[in-house]
């Protein structure tokens, strides 16, 4: 089956080179192969399956719809399905965090929502630069590509009007990169031109899982607010309770003009995203943003009931902070027994990252986890992070058997001597970690 793909399909395709099995269903945290394999998932669809594979409350909402005869699609007209989406956004999301946005609903995908708050900002500032940071990935058409940072992604693509400026702890510690950026500013000889807008990742997830600490988020708040510069905040792959918290940015106290919200957002892996936009900067003409599939009412009942079950009733913060703290302990632990192969452990919530001195050790470690059942990822400049983005939703087996699968991969990269995998309190000794939270989703 796998040459029917290999003879017909676009040389685009890169996921499926990295893992050469045919799938044919997912359940939870679990993908199955067409022969029956299991196999367990912290990849969870680059992010958009934050619920895990066919959530059990969101399909069933699903299935309901579509058996009532639902609109399905509706461009932007009114339906009930929008509307009810909309009161539980606000009710459940908003209001509890003082949060003051207007919805709109872009094209609907990632890199859609990007390009729809740059043009937003440039039209309403009248500017047209912005500026960007190192390792940051916003999406792969038009301008968000320009934004993305990777030149391989970027390749010969060069857009005008883009100033990329060092991340947080991108030139060491020590060195306050904002300082460098408020200069910039401040001098009318530094050739910068004051931005049409500030985008930024929280958590810089393709970029290799690095995360802005708080106190850097407030510095470039205050400093966004002084110059007037709009701040968006892009939330796609950090947003939806992948850091603990719903939204990326709750940790630091801050609130931006606009947020870029996808992939997790439905719940359920359907396409949609949206924009939240300071009212101030909603400063549309009608129709002058649109786009065909902004109407995804399947995507509105879905991510209606992922908020409903996962916020509201039963919020999954804590879940996700105590599983995060858990994995965290678990790989530094690893890291101190492979000190030569690990460089880092960093993460926030279930967003963690393990960078390796050496790429291609990376790229084994991803390959044995894999002939182990374990779907995981590489990120970074050069694929030298390995990334655990698994279900928001998993059980304490679930994650108890990935960290294990992926010590034991690190163990068979350092060498046949130390094979062995000795097992860590850390890891495996907390029982009843995940008490109080409907983790089969």
């Amino acid at each position: 089956m796998l040459s029917l793909f290999e003879t017909h399909e676009s040389a685009a395709r890169s996921y499926c080179r990295k893992f050469r099995v045919v799938f044919s269903r997912g359940i939870g945290s679990h993908m199955v192969t067409s022969d029956g394999q299991s196999y367990l998932d912290y990849l969870s669809g680059a992010g958009a399956l934050n619920y895990g594979h066919n959530n059990a409350h969101i399909r069933q909402a699903l299935v309901d719809y579509l058996l009532a005869d639902g609109i399905v699609h509706s461009l932007d007209l009114h339906t009930v399905a929008k509307a009810e989406f909309i009161q539980a956004f606000y009710q459940h999301i908003l209001r509890p965090r003082g949060l003051n946005f207007r919805l709109q609903f872009t094209s609907p995908t990632g890199t859609s929502v990007i390009e729809s708050a740059i043009k937003l900002a440039r039209r309403v500032t009248g500017r047209t630069n912005v500026v960007a940071f190192t390792n940051g990935f916003h999406g792969m058409s038009g301008v968000s590509l320009s934004l993305t940072a990777n030149r391989y992604y970027r390749q010969a693509f060069l857009a005008p009007g883009v100033t990329r400026l060092p991340y947080d702890n991108y030139l060491g510690d020590g060195y306050n990169t904002l300082s460098y950026f408020r200069q910039l500013l401040e001098d009318v000889g530094s050739g910068l031109d004051l931005p049409a807008a500030v985008i930024v990742e929280t958590v810089q997830g393709e970029g290799g899982v690095n995360t802005a600490s708080s106190a850097w988020l407030n510095e470039l708040r205050e400093l966004t607010r002084h110059f007037d510069i709009p701040l968006i905040v892009d939330d796609v792959q950090a947003g939806c309770g992948r850091t603990g918290s719903f939204f990326s940015f709750e940790h630091a106290g801050i609130v931006p003009d606009f947020v870029c919200l996808s992939k997790s957002l439905s719940g359920i892996g359907v396409p949609f995203a949206l924009l939240l936009t300071n009212p101030q900067f909603d400063a549309w003409s009608p129709g002058e943003d649109n786009g065909t599939f902004r109407g995804n009412n399947l995507a509105f009942v879905a991510a209606k009931t992922a908020i409903e079950n996962y916020w509201a009733k039963q919020p999954l913060e804590p879940h996700v902070l105590r599983c995060g703290a858990h994995a965290l302990d678990a790989l530094h632990e690893t890291k101190r027994r492979y000190p030569e192969l690990i460089k880092d452990v960093r993460g926030r919530g279930l967003f963690i990252g393990v960078e390796f001195y050496d790429s291609a050790v990376t790229k084994r470690v991803a390959e044995h986890c894999f002939r182990q059942k374990l779907i995981i990822e590489t990120a970074g400049a050069t694929d030298q992070v390995l990334k655990l983005m698994p279900p928001l939703t998993l059980t304490e087996s679930e994650l108890s058997e990935g960290l294990a699968t992926i010590e034991a991969a690190v163990a068979h990269c350092a060498g046949p001597a130390t094979v062995k995998v000795v097992a860590s309190p850390s890891a495996r000794g907390r029982r009843g970690l995940f008490g109080g939270v409907d983790a089969e989703g």
